[in-house]
């Protein structure tokens, strides 16, 4: 198979194993979902032709089919009709570590981009205020943007600090994530406590990431601690469940 971009097309170096009790589609898919999620097959690549797939590693076409519906039923392919089948955006793959959706992006080679909607400040309201330790209705940061990866949508973030904690500006946080700048400015991110959850889009955040109203979107909330034990900042965030999942690692004991 190769995958044909912008520029000429480059072979796919792609093989199975027939002892192994993997099914070969599956093998097949995995490597192909590799690709994709290594940036070798990129956002908007054409798979070349599926018999010449076939007969390149002795595979049926029924075979190299199913292993490349699998990937479409992921939402990392789609087939369109008098094109062929293309990649289209990876799904993020977000670990829970204390670390920023910027860094994380950055990290997968997924281009983070953020487009700030709101800095402010307001009354905490109760589940604030408890959050970050403060009298309810003492007057708090807000940061409010949106953060895309290669140009596309992938989540609604919205961050509330402390008075005092450090100075905010739109450019900074257009350019950079809050972790960095908090870090820059002598905050030591120690700890922090969060949940993970899934609701339906609101229409105004459906409109904002690109999705139909109702659709679902994955929701966290984490209250994170400086080395101090102070509360530093309360997120409130929603991401897209299209393109975004949280992954744990699990210790038996």
């Amino acid at each position: 198979m190769t995958a044909q971009g912008a520029d000429q097309p480059q072979p796919l170096p792609l093989s199975v194993d027939r002892t192994s009790p993997v099914p070969l589609y599956f093998q097949l898919a995995q490597q192909l979902e590799a690709a994709v999620e290594q940036g070798r097959l990129p956002p908007g690549t054409l798979l070349g032709n599926e018999i010449d797939l076939a007969h390149r590693l002795g595979l049926s076409r029924p075979t190299v089919r199913q292993a490349i519906q699998s990937l479409v039923d992921k939402g990392l392919m789609v087939r369109r009709r008098g094109v062929g089948t293309q990649v289209v955006q990876s799904r993020v793959r977000r670990p829970l570590e204390l670390s920023s959706l910027y860094d994380d992006l950055e990290a997968a080679g997924q281009r983070p981009g953020t487009k700030v909607l709101r800095v402010t400040t307001e009354p905490a309201t109760a589940e604030i205020a408890a959050a970050l330790g403060l009298p309810e209705g003492t007057e708090v940061h807000l940061v409010e943007r949106l953060r895309y990866a290669h140009d596309e949508p992938m989540a609604l973030l919205r961050n509330h600090l402390p008075p005092g904690l450090l100075a905010l500006r739109a450019p900074e946080l257009e350019s950079t994530g809050l972790y960095r700048l908090m870090r820059a400015s002598g905050i030591t991110l120690h700890s922090a406590r969060q949940s993970v959850g899934a609701r339906a889009a609101t229409a105004g955040e459906a409109r904002a990431l690109a999705e139909e109203p109702g659709a679902p979107l994955l929701t966290m909330e984490r209250t994170t601690y400086d080395d101090t034990g102070r509360a530093v900042e309360f997120a409130s965030h929603v991401y897209r469940a299209s393109r975004y999942t949280f992954t744990f690692q699990l210790l038996s004991r």
